[in-house]
């Protein structure tokens, strides 16, 4: 994961503060993108989450299940605080259609 990020760009398609673009009342408080020249299951890049430390390397991951889409993904975490940490999982798990696990490198 660490060679996907150091050699792809990361791209930041929805900046923190920025409204969710199928829910408005959904506002990021982590900036999320995707590294590009990736694939994932929905066909765009691997999702990342950036968060406001200076790291260049993947803090954690999140796998989701999403039960409308009947898909899962894998999110990597780049950077986060604790707290973006605790927001992000907290984002992720707040559907009852969606739901991720948390996988934290030591």
């Amino acid at each position: 994961m660490d060679a996907l990020i150091s050699t792809g760009e990361i791209v930041i398609d929805r900046p923190r503060g920025s409204a969710h673009p199928r829910y408005p009342e959904v506002i990021y408080e982590v900036d999320y993108g995707y590294v590009k020249g990736t694939s994932s299951m929905d066909g765009g890049g691997i999702d990342v989450w950036r968060g406001s430390l200076s790291a260049d390397c993947v803090d954690a991951i999140i796998c989701t299940v999403d039960l409308l889409k009947r898909d899962s993904e894998i999110k990597l975490l780049i950077g986060c605080t604790e707290q973006e940490v605790a927001w992000i999982y907290a984002f992720c798990n707040e559907s009852e259609y969606m739901k991720g696990i948390l996988i934290t490198r030591e």
